[in-house]
């Protein structure tokens, strides 16, 4: 699909998208190394992706995108997702490229616009459904917040640049930053419950632990990557 291909904003309760990047030796969740190979940190992060699609796939009713770089890897999204719109992510920078990205999908006329991240796997698919529904009342944005005091997912009703533009994001006050900014353009915000995601080795740890203890559904292909007889 192309920007404007096949969108029906009048059925779906509003546009879900997440932010990928195409998995590479020594340049994906460099983080995990040296724990991790460059190589099987990469592997990971393919893992952690398609458990995050299968999370989105669980939201009904919404308008499923995959936002992606770099340029020119459409053919291996397209493979990852063939159920999902692909849209190359446009902007200098992350905070950019969701402005760009959420703005583009409102302004299409769909009612609510949420962008995740990809490296969540555990991430419990009602949190993403509670988004869209915090969205339907009085709320102006939504935002998820991560352990680390970044975000792991942000919603909008309508544009506002300067929560995505004017915030330096990779920081410990991003979500902090962000709830600031939105209290000064008026905006009410509403925060759902925190969550981490999985940039290095204390969070892989989590991530372990939280395996034994979740249903053997969820998180089903970083969990089989996991328990393979490997020096991972």
């Amino acid at each position: 699909m192309t920007r404007s291909d096949r969108l029906d904003p009048e059925e779906a309760h509003g546009a879900l998208v997440v932010m990928a990047k195409r998995p590479a030796s020594g340049q994906t969740k460099t983080r995990l190394s040296p724990l991790l190979s460059p190589e099987q940190a990469s592997e990971l992060y393919e893992c952690f992706l398609l458990d995050t699609l299968d999370v989105m796939r669980q939201v009904n009713g919404v308008h499923r995108v995959l936002a992606y770089l770099p340029e020119g890897d459409e053919a291996y999204f397209r493979n990852l997702a063939p159920d999902f719109e692909l849209i190359l992510q446009h902007g200098r920078d992350l905070g950019e490229r969701l402005d760009d990205l959420l703005t583009h999908y409102l302004s299409l006329g769909f009612a609510r616009a949420v962008a995740m991240d990809s490296d969540s796997p555990t991430l419990p698919a009602r949190l993403v459904r509670s988004a869209f529904e915090q969205l339907s009342g009085q709320i102006d944005v939504v935002l998820g917040p991560c352990t680390d005091g970044g975000y792991y997912m942000i919603g909008l009703r309508k544009p506002a640049p300067r929560l995505l533009r004017e915030v330096q994001m990779s920081t410990p006050h991003v979500t902090r930053d962000t709830l600031a900014l939105a209290e000064a353009e008026g905006l009410q915000t509403r925060l759902l419950s925190t969550w981490y995601d999985v940039d290095d080795t204390a969070s892989l740890s989590h991530l372990r632990a939280d395996l034994e203890c979740l249903p053997e559904s969820v998180a089903k292909h970083t969990r089989r990557y996991l328990s393979q007889p490997t020096e991972v």
